[in-house]
């Protein structure tokens, strides 16, 4: 009998996957395999498309996991040049999709996905696809599931995603069992997140798999985090007709928009750049532009390299800009655009980025 018989060789891999993943969906702590051959650490790799990524869930992973020490973080885009966060901030990826395969053909250990501007994008699609047939573990944050999603990773798994795209994934992905009340979920080598924020515990939770709780510690404290478990409720968040038009009303009322400023300069911490942008720019009435005097790029506290908008400018509000731990940066601009718009904006703000309030330390 030869010994590559296919029943033997089918039954060695399955044996195989069920130690590196353990069978069903879990949430809380995460598992990730040992790191491939030739990483010194696990590399992770955040994507983006050119045209959009939404900006918490892509910086946010990028500034957690390179706080830690314990992961090779590299961003990605689909071509060169500039990368359009959503709603503002512009960037320059470390790579493209291409100059990645080229440099690393083994592929990523793990790469995550924010939610994108095109969902449908078929040069992203395909990558991630290879990317997880090479053995990656996939991380979609947000809507980033809808991509993930249409790359086939979620096939016959559970997965989450922000609490207004539910319904449309249960039609467009009926093989995926959509869970709610969970803030991210692992089944096998597939990793969700709920919306926007959720970004955040579930970076925390990638470092605690890695690292153990006293390293995931280390990095909460440095960054102003409390809590990073899995509990959620996904019926807190939700928008009524009312939202709606108030929202639509919001948009077409021009002349109470302003441009909201916020300076930049070389070492700026890009999470709190990333968490205050994402609340202004939900206002429906800030234009966020990222300012400083010269025109040439900014490397963040941590590498990322970030493009100028424009020079300052008389006449834009500049909030103030305060000494917090990053991650309280949102609780901060929620209070500031609540005394500067009101109650509405912050309501569609928490909602919007799935945020139930204050999970930071003072």
């Amino acid at each position: 009998m030869p010994s590559s018989h296919p029943m033997l060789v089918a039954v060695a891999s399955a044996a195989a996957l069920a130690v590196l993943w353990p069978a069903g969906a879990q949430a809380g702590p995460l598992s990730l395999p040992a790191p491939k051959a030739g990483h010194a650490q696990r590399l992770v790799v955040i994507a983006a498309e050119n045209a959009g990524a939404e900006i918490t869930d892509f910086v946010a992973p990028y500034a957690v996991l390179k706080d830690s020490g314990l992961f090779e973080v590299r961003t990605v885009s689909t071509t060169s040049g500039p990368v359009q966060l959503r709603r503002a901030v512009r960037i320059v990826a470390d790579q493209t999709l291409e100059g990645f395969d080229t440099t690393t053909p083994e592929g990523a250990d793990i790469v995550i996905v924010p939610a994108q501007a095109d969902p449908n994008d078929p040069a992203l699609i395909a990558w991630v696809k290879a990317q997880a047939a090479k053995g990656a573990t996939i991380v979609s944050i947000c809507e980033g599931a809808r991509l993930v999603a249409k790359a086939g990773v979620f096939d016959g798994r559970r997965a989450v995603t922000h609490w207004s795209a539910i319904k449309s994934l249960e039609k467009s992905s009926p093989t995926t069992t959509w869970l709610r009340d969970q803030r991210f979920v692992q089944d096998g080598p597939a990793i969700s997140t709920t919306g926007v924020t959720a970004s955040l515990p579930a970076s925390m939770a990638l470092i605690d798999a890695a690292g153990g709780t006293a390293a995931a510690e280390l990095v909460a404290a440095r960054l102003g985090l409390a809590d990073w478990s899995s509990r959620h409720r996904t019926a807190d968040f939700s928008l009524s007709p009312f939202d709606y038009v108030r929202a639509v009303g919001s948009l077409l009322a021009f002349w109470t928009h302003e441009t909201v400023e916020l300076p930049v300069i070389d070492g700026v911490d890009e999470l709190g750049l990333a968490l205050r942008a994402d609340v202004w720019t939900r206002s429906l009435r800030a234009r966020v532009k990222t300012t400083n005097a010269s025109s040439k790029p900014i490397r963040s506290a941590r590498g990322l390299t970030i493009l100028v908008d424009a020079a300052p400018a008389a006449g834009s509000y500049v909030p103030p800009p305060g000494q917090v731990a990053p991650a309280r940066a949102i609780d901060v601009a929620l209070t500031e655009m609540g005394q500067r718009y009101g109650a509405y904006p912050v309501h569609m703000a928490r909602m919007s980025m799935e945020y139930a309030g204050p999970a930071s330390k003072p």
